[in-house]
């Protein structure tokens, strides 16, 4: 069977939002990292070091819900995110 592990980006609420999933769908988080705990904390703004960078809940068989980098973050180390749109 296929598995799906599909990464999702949320306007700042992304904590918010994976709690909520986790409260659906069970699970521990792995892999949670937030931008402080990164080499690269000392380029983040301090308002923004709390926020994820990367988390995972593992959903079913093999297949997880994750983050890594969310839009607005992505602007404070000037990366570009790609939107749906971009690919069509």
């Amino acid at each position: 069977m296929a598995t799906i592990n599909p990464y999702l980006n949320f306007a700042g609420n992304t904590e918010e939002a994976f709690n909520f999933y986790r409260s659906v769908f069970g699970g521990e988080f792995k892999n949670l990292t937030r931008f402080k705990d990164t080499p690269e904390a000392a380029r983040v703004q301090e308002n923004e070091k709390d926020k994820l960078m990367h988390v995972a809940l593992p959903v079913g068989k093999g297949n997880a819900l994750m983050v890594f980098f969310s839009p607005e973050i992505c602007t404070l180390f000037r990366l570009k995110t790609a939107h749906l749109s971009d690919l069509l």
